[in-house]
């Protein structure tokens, strides 16, 4: 098996950027869900579950930190550039189980946002990763997560994608083949036997240089259901994933994954079950 793709979120719930390499912290790959929308009054995680067309804003990092923040109706290089707000107000966000501070980017960011979602939203930004742990439950101590829904990797398989997609044209559903770009991993592999992710849970993986333990497969939600390139929304993958991948009531695609220590992967890296 090797890494045959590899992407981060720069902000929670809005497009991908695609990488050739990436380093691993202790929360996640460098530069993945550092930045969050929230709702401007609750500061509650605004995400495709409620807001579809987040999937239409395309942010990119530059050079010493801060975001360029695009949308797909626009063409070109411009964009609202925002800076990492170092010295910005600590204001108390929540997303599922966690409420802490984070700081709030400048009101240009929040304006720009709510034009482009219709939705009065704000951006923020964790200026400390380490704030947040991961669920105790599925962790161990120190081991925490950025803004991610709840584990600081994201592993999906080709060949799980090849037999998801066989079973839903099987159904005679005309929405697939579905891409990988549906799930929002963070590292995609090939060359494992379909389904293979299932049986590595609670065992580890070494990932090129790194080693991961692998605490629980992946339940997938609305999102799923979002073309990454539109926003709009269809019925699969979670009616296929409703037949035949339900256990416990839990619809199950890729797996979580959190890093033993920093490193480096890669592209072409081995993959391998320990």
């Amino acid at each position: 098996m090797r890494i045959c793709a590899i992407h981060v979120y720069p902000v929670k719930g809005a497009y991908r950027v695609d990488l050739d390499d990436a380093q691993v912290e202790p929360w996640g790959l460098a530069g993945d869900r550092r930045w969050m929308i929230v709702d401007a009054q609750t500061g509650r995680a605004v995400t495709q579950r409620q807001l579809p067309a987040l999937a239409r804003i395309r942010p990119s990092s530059v050079e010493g930190g801060g975001l360029v923040l695009r949308t797909a109706a626009v063409a070109g290089p411009a964009g609202l550039v925002v800076a990492e707000p170092r010295d910005g107000k600590l204001i108390d966000v929540s997303v599922w189980d966690f409420t802490g501070p984070a700081r709030l980017a400048g009101a240009e960011a929040g304006d720009w946002l709510t034009a482009a979602l219709s939705a009065p939203v704000r951006l923020v930004w964790l200026d400390d990763p380490a704030r947040r742990t991961v669920d105790p439950g599925h962790g161990q101590d120190g081991d925490t997560v950025s803004f991610a829904d709840s584990f600081p990797l994201l592993l999906t398989s080709l060949a799980s994608l090849d037999a998801l997609n066989d079973l839903i044209a099987e159904s005679g559903s005309l929405e697939g083949p579905l891409p990988m770009t549906r799930f929002r991993p963070n590292v995609v592999v090939s060359g494992a036997p379909p389904w293979a992710e299932d049986r590595w849970t609670g065992g580890r993986i070494r990932v090129g240089e790194v080693t991961f333990r692998v605490p629980k497969p992946c339940e997938r939600c609305v999102v799923t259901t979002t073309d990454q390139e539109t926003g709009e929304r269809g019925h699969e993958p979670l009616r296929t994933l409703a037949r035949h991948r339900n256990i416990d009531q839990r619809l199950l695609f890729g797996t979580n994954l959190i890093p033993d220590h920093p490193g480096r992967i890669a592209i072409g890296d081995p993959v391998e079950p320990l």
